[in-house]
């Protein structure tokens, strides 16, 4: 049997499963997941909502997660796989995390990280559009039910 190694679409799915979670309990359906070593060591999903804390986006709970894992708080050899491009304080937290990659799927040209000039950490590499299609698609859904 040819098992086909773990890749960043494999990863992304897995954030997409956070974002439908998200989803269910009825916040922006952001998920993300942090890898290291190709395994999965924390999860988030959006929490806004829920745990009444605009500080809880996907992003912020993962990143925490991985950082209790580890024992650290900087999230060195990590990868962060997100639905959607992290916005400003995201993009802060990324920073001082050093985390060495972030991977996120579609971009958000109204409030990503990029549009005000936010920078992740130098070392930081950024892989963009992975799965982009369906991670846009299911923000887009998830507005169009709120303005009905």
């Amino acid at each position: 049997m040819n098992l086909k190694p773990l890749d960043h679409d494999y990863f992304m799915r897995r954030a997409l499963t956070e974002a439908q979670a998200a989803l269910a309990e009825g916040e922006v359906p952001v998920g993300a997941v942090v890898v290291a070593g190709d395994r999965i060591i924390a999860r988030g999903h959006n929490r806004t909502q829920v745990l009444n804390d605009v500080t809880a986006h996907a992003e912020m709970q993962a990143i925490t997660s991985a950082a209790n894992h580890i024992g650290g708080k900087y999230l060195h050899d990590c990868t962060l796989y997100v639905t959607l491009e992290p916005c400003q304080m995201c993009g802060g937290a990324l920073y001082w995390s050093q985390i060495s990659k972030v991977v996120y799927g579609a971009s958000d040209p109204k409030r990503g990280y990029s549009i005000l000039g936010t920078q992740l950490h130098p070392k930081s590499e950024v892989i963009t559009g992975v799965l982009a299609d369906e991670c846009g698609q299911l923000m887009d859904d998830f507005f169009k039910s709120k303005r009905r």
